[in-house]
């Protein structure tokens, strides 16, 4: 049960998000930019970033929602459940593997990203951008963790759910839709 009041129909993030309107505002923005905006990583290699440090922080919510948004990116459920075990194993490229290990590590403590690791990842056709980016969404999703976690949000067990919440983040992405949530009330019934 939430530490604080929240719609019943809208588990985890959302919830919080839809609490505090004006907050959420700029954090949705800041999400779009990271998560969908242009850049040189794909959106799903975006959603893998997020999924690995949501993952590592067992925050059930976050990281079974950017598991399904990586899934639903990729067509297939594989590569998640491959870098959930083993970043290395994983079927991404060497420079993917490269910077979800600085998330990893970002997501313990932002000091554990060596200049070893950066230069590791630069070989591999990193770029600034990237680095820097892969840290943020690690920063970010850190404190997305933290805030679901911290205000015990609900987590639904209906895998349907994150599948439903996959597409509407593949499809409309992450700002607050114009017509509200209030169409999910009669879903959740």
């Amino acid at each position: 049960m939430p530490h604080i009041a929240l719609p019943a129909h809208l588990p985890g993030v959302t919830g919080l998000l839809e609490y505090r309107k004006d907050a959420s505002k700029p954090l949705r923005e800041l999400t779009q930019i990271l998560l969908r905006g242009e850049n040189s990583l794909t959106e799903a290699e975006r959603e893998l970033i997020a999924t690995i440090v949501s993952h590592k922080n067992g925050c059930t919510y976050c990281a079974t929602s950017h598991s399904a948004a990586a899934n639903a990116y990729l067509g297939e459920p594989d590569t998640v459940a491959c870098m959930k075990n083993d970043i290395n194993q994983t079927p991404v490229s060497d420079k993917m593997k490269a910077l979800l290990a600085i998330a990893a590590e970002v997501q313990e403590n932002g000091k554990n990203v060596s200049a070893e690791m950066v230069e590791t990842a630069k070989n591999l056709g990193a770029t600034d951008m990237e680095l820097h980016d892969t840290v943020m969404i690690a920063a970010l999703f850190s404190f997305y963790n933290r805030y679901v976690d911290g205000l015990a949000t609900v987590a639904p067990t209906d895998e349907n759910y994150y599948t439903e919440m996959a597409k509407r983040l593949k499809d409309k992405g992450y700002y607050r839709p114009d017509e509200g949530y209030e169409h999910l009330k009669t879903a959740a019934l």
